[in-house]
């Protein structure tokens, strides 16, 4: 597969941080040096070091050898809304040759690149340049994490049909159970396995606080498929 991939999603909110992170884990147990990356985040605070991102700071946490801020986060955008959004706002305009270069720099020192995404697929980085972009750019294929509630069969379905149209290659994909309550999971989930021509590569259970290291072992298929 290469040095990198890209964890993609249906949605926001659906869980791309925990999956990145517990994905970076099981490529260190199995002995990878793994790095992750966010590309473009929105919703940062100002620290005394400057613009940080929650889910960018996880993705260095769980990373090793840990990168250096500005390459994890090239486009660090303080506005909690859409990216193309967030840097008009903040004056900005996100281009591919920072997010690029940073990529490589981090390619330098790891075995494997967790780059995770930003909302669902088909999310605007500027006037010009939409996600999809990004991913051909660096060649990546493309992990896509489905949020299991209410509605996630379409979400999924129009995502993966989404993706293959914009020329990206869907590797595989990994069910997050984000709704404990969800009325006919295991039945959605195959209903998922079936219509989806790909291969699942895990299932995330749902627990309260639970940590990415824990989730780990759930994606050792896709540290395999990695190989």
């Amino acid at each position: 597969m290469g040095t990198g991939l890209i964890v993609a999603g249906t949605d926001t909110g659906i869980g791309k941080t925990y999956a990145s992170c517990a994905l970076l884990h099981a490529l260190r147990a199995a002995g990878y040096r793994a790095i992750g990356m966010k590309p473009v985040a929105s919703g940062c605070r100002a620290t005394a070091h400057g613009l940080r991102n929650d889910d960018a700071l996880s993705l260095i946490a769980a990373s090793d050898p840990a990168p250096d801020y500005a390459s994890c986060n090239p486009f660090a955008l303080p506005e909690p809304v859409a990216p193309h959004l967030a840097a008009r706002m903040a004056g900005v305009e996100i281009t591919l040759a920072p997010m690029a270069d940073a990529y490589a720099l981090l390619a330098r020192s790891a075995d494997r690149v967790v780059v995770e995404g930003v909302g669902g697929w088909a999310v605007p980085l500027s006037d010009s340049l939409m996600q999809a972009d990004l991913v051909r750019t660096l060649e990546l294929p493309v992990i896509l994490v489905v949020g299991l509630r209410l509605g996630c069969i379409n979400h999924a379905l129009l995502s993966t049909r989404a993706i293959a149209a914009d020329g990206c290659t869907l590797a595989g994909w990994i069910a997050n159970r984000i709704d404990p309550a969800m009325a006919c999971a295991d039945e959605n989930l195959a209903t998922l396995q079936a219509r989806i021509a790909a291969p699942l590569l895990g299932v995330l259970d749902y627990a309260a606080d639970a940590l990415p290291a824990q989730a780990a072992p759930a994606l050792a298929r896709a540290v395999a498929m990695n190989r």
